[in-house]
């Protein structure tokens, strides 16, 4: 169940918001926990026993932990959590992969064992960890509330793709939460706003993507392989950017705040700024629970090189189980230890606009490593990229494309950058009458003609994929 669905947005959350607004303030944690595993069990009947399983297992893990703070104890509770949650993980996404590794290396026939992968398993498995580690820090007590811990690890609206949270970013808010009509007018609005994301933008986006891909290698221009690229980057910006601010509007409902999980990582000025700005919850859980435990630059330039390198190693692979996905993330940690060595001083020193064209050259080049799975299909398409395949700089099927689709570019590459909201900030802080007339008028046009345009969309389109669903 998708939330760009007709399931999701005309069966499951009206009755869902109606049994929630409805009960005492007392019973809201369980019609939340129980929507949420109907919601996820829509999909998955089975997989829900393995998310119990990790909700149970850690709540006793945090508890002990707590309980026997201080001694050896509580420090081999934490080792029997991460094992298990490792375990876990890297069961159904990695098994087969490892399998076919070995078979592939040493030329031995190991049947696999073909698991679909839970969905959600990598965010859902990344909060529990968090939690444990957490309380084992002292950073948080260990909830003693079963139903609440329950509620943190398997709150729908943020499931299934994040933004991954914290347990103390939530804390007070599963022990008491209120909502009013300015959190639910703020909260209706930024769900239409990722709706919109996904469906008008995303997945015609995709359309011009995997058109692209159709073409063999002997029709592809530079220009063609580059507009192929982009459409694909401004297609997991909005799908993935979408999901998120659906989930936090989602969130702000029902009386919580999640964090943002993105901020126009396609205007980053190096490679460290946009992972400051793509994928937050994921960047941040990496650092502090991954690169800051290893040292992180506390002990030394080499040592910090090496612990860069292993986040990125791990975020590569955190991603999927694939080659491909582990050299995406060791092509970010090549730019990040020359940025780290002499590049973040030169792109500091020099305009801008430099380091913008530089980042946007290294993240696009990276995307073709994260969409295409076989190293030859990545291959002809960075030869596709760089004129090495033959075909020149532009065709007339390239030129037919730009056409089709200019009109969709031009919104999508405005929607990625702040224009929109630099200007809603300043209507908003305008004195004048007619700025301030202005946006109060589109503050309720808006929000409703992108409903009605994503609603029209979701009823005629089959083409509706959820790109990080397979994380």
């Amino acid at each position: 169940m998708v939330f760009s669905s007709v399931l999701f947005l005309f069966r499951f959350l009206p009755i869902f918001m109606i049994c929630y607004f409805l009960v005492p303030r007392k019973m809201k944690n369980l019609v939340l926990f129980l929507g949420s595993l109907v919601f996820y069990a829509w999909g998955e009947p089975v997989y829900i026993f393995l998310m119990l399983f990790s909700t149970i297992s850690d709540y006793v893990w945090g508890r002990l932990i707590e309980e026997y703070r201080g001694k050896d104890h509580s420090r081999i509770f934490l080792l029997c959590s991460i094992v298990i949650n490792l375990f876990i993980l890297g069961f159904f996404k990695y098994a087969d992969f490892l399998m076919q590794t070995v078979n592939t290396v040493f030329g031995t026939s190991i049947p696999l064992l073909k698991l679909p992968l839970p969905i959600g398993i990598s965010f859902y498995t990344f909060q529990t960890m968090s939690y444990v580690i957490d309380v084992y820090r002292g950073d948080t007590k260990a909830q003693r509330n079963i139903l609440q811990f329950g509620v943190y690890v398997t709150m729908f609206p943020q499931l299934i793709a994040g933004p991954i949270l914290k347990y103390h970013q939530v804390e007070r808010y599963l022990q008491d939460r209120r909502t009013d009509l300015d959190a639910i007018s703020y909260g209706v609005k930024r769900f239409v706003t990722g709706l919109a994301k996904k469906v008008l933008l995303a997945n015609n986006l995709g359309l011009l993507w995997k058109q692209v891909t159709e073409l063999g290698n002997e029709q592809m221009s530079i220009l063609m392989a580059w507009l192929g690229i982009a459409a694909f980057a401004l297609q997991i910006y909005f799908d993935f950017s979408g999901y998120s601010d659906m989930a936090i509007g989602l969130g702000a409902v029902l009386g919580f705040h999640f964090p943002e999980n993105f901020n126009y990582p396609y205007i980053a000025a190096s490679v460290k700024d946009f992972w400051h700005r793509w994928h937050i919850s994921l960047s941040t859980w990496f650092k502090e629970y991954v690169y800051i435990p290893l040292g992180g630059n506390r002990k030394g330039l080499p040592r910090q090189l090496f612990n860069i390198l292993v986040v990125w190693m791990l975020t590569g692979i955190w991603h999927g189980a694939g080659w491909n996905f582990l050299f995406w993330g060791l092509w970010f940690a090549f730019f990040l230890i020359l940025e780290k060595l002499f590049l973040g001083d030169i792109l500091e020193s020099v305009p801008k606009v430099f380091g913008r064209i530089y980042t946007l050259a290294v993240v696009l080049i990276s995307w073709v490593f994260f969409a295409l799975e076989s190293p030859g299909e990545i291959l002809a398409y960075l030869q596709a990229m760089f004129g090495m395949n033959g075909i020149g700089p532009v065709n007339s099927l390239a030129m037919f494309l730009c056409n089709e689709y200019l009109v969709l570019l031009v919104i999508a590459l405005v929607a990625c950058l702040p224009l929109g909201s630099r200007l809603v900030h300043a209507l908003k802080s305008s004195k004048t009458g007619p700025a301030m007339a202005l946006y109060r008028l589109g503050e309720k046009v808006i929000p409703a003609v992108l409903l009605l345009l994503s609603v029209a969309y979701i009823v005629d389109a089959s083409y509706n994929p959820f790109l990080y669903f397979r994380f």
